[in-house]
């Protein structure tokens, strides 16, 4: 019996509350544990529309992509929660002033002051040790040590773990896993698109390919996927058989891979993985703002790490973890597909130049 009235009487006496229609916020964690409350929304939205309702579930879109339960389709609003993206993490750290200025070189072009540059930079560097996920960042604001939130991150990581053996069935459980912890040798090739053969020698897609499907339906990944040619729109151009997997959080790949804090926070940096780190820091912001991933390549001779659709027209963009930023690909990509605008993301300054927009790390989330 899913009957709202009878529903809210057995919450009142489970917690000892009333149930105000006006002022109460029922929330459902983990809603795709229990099919029955996950149907009941539909429930709740015709009959008893006067109550406010929060359904919350990690693997919720692996549930609704199942068809585990009877999902209410039309009766409930669907919002993605991302982890804190770098404009966030600056405003819990009350860095507004510096937001603000950031905002400004974008929109003017215009190199920041040396020392706001410089400051931005080490923030940015934190953020990729700290990443997005609220428990880390709050211990991170504790003492403002990035170690702080190391023990958060493996516990986030071993509740990921926990949760694909939860939901997932014993023979589908270890290729999910597998594939997860490929992610940081995926990205560390030169040639970061997902190969199978990674995760096992001899893998394929037909053995691994639900398994891919099961992390992104539960967001722990961002799935980047080839196109074909720089034209509108991109959808219809995207080769499905190629793609990358980047980490749903920076931090949660900096913590999975190993790397030293220290070698992160170094502003002389210069490890070959930071490239992988800098390339996953902007899936996860991009994502975060909304964009699709693409990337282009042209049969192994030229490569653009991310295609940016912004209304009519499609933004090739190329991602550098350091100040060393020439690259055939940009001109290669503008000048046969006729693009006017790139944009070119490292620890250089603002700028603009001949159609090519220069961006600093930091201000990705500005796009």
């Amino acid at each position: 019996n899913l009957d709202p009235g009878r529903l809210i009487n057995l919450l009142e006496a489970y917690t000892g509350r009333t149930v105000v229609s006006s002022t109460t916020l029922i929330v459902f964690d983990e809603i795709q544990a229990c099919g029955r409350v996950l149907t009941s929304l539909k429930y709740f939205r015709e009959n008893a529309p006067q109550y406010h309702i929060i359904a919350a579930g990690s693997t919720l879109g692996v549930s609704v992509q199942n068809r585990s339960s009877s999902f209410p389709v039309g009766n409930v609003e669907m919002l993605t929660l991302h982890p804190l993206d770098f404009e966030e993490f600056l405003e819990a750290l009350g860095e507004d002033l510096l937001i603000a200025a950031i905002r400004e070189g974008y929109n003017t072009n215009r190199p920041l002051h040396e020392s706001l540059h410089s400051k931005a930079l080490d923030l940015y560097r934190s953020y990729l040790v700290v990443g997005g996920m609220p428990a880390a960042i709050s211990a991170y604001l504790r003492e403002r040590k990035v170690m702080d939130s190391s023990l958060i991150q493996q516990a986030i990581l071993s509740a990921y773990t926990a949760d694909m053996t939860k939901y997932a069935t014993a023979s589908e459980t270890s290729k999910i896993i597998a594939c997860y912890d490929s992610i940081p040798a995926q990205l560390a090739k030169e040639n970061r698109k997902f190969q199978y053969k990674v995760v096992r020698k001899g893998g394929s897609a037909s053995l691994f390919g639900a398994s891919i499907d099961w992390l992104a339906a539960s967001s722990l990944v961002e799935k980047c996927e080839r196109i074909e040619g720089g034209f509108m729109p991109p959808s219809a151009y995207r080769d499905l058989s190629a793609f990358k997997l980047y980490m749903s959080d920076v931090g949660l790949l900096a913590n999975k891979s190993g790397i030293p804090a220290s070698m992160m926070l170094s502003e002389h940096a210069g490890f070959t993985f930071l490239g992988a780190m800098a390339e996953n820091y902007i899936a996860q912001t991009l994502r975060a703002k909304g964009y699709p991933l693409y990337y282009w390549e042209s049969g192994g001779q030229a490569e653009v790490d991310f295609i940016l659709q912004k209304g009519e027209i499609l933004i090739p963009i190329e991602v550098k973890a350091g100040e060393h930023v020439k690259s055939r690909s940009l001109s290669v990509y503008r000048e046969r597909y006729k693009s006017e605008l790139s944009i070119r993301l490292s620890t250089r300054q603002f700028g603009f130049q001949n159609g090519q927009k220069s961006l600093p790390l930091y201000a990705a989330f500005c796009l």
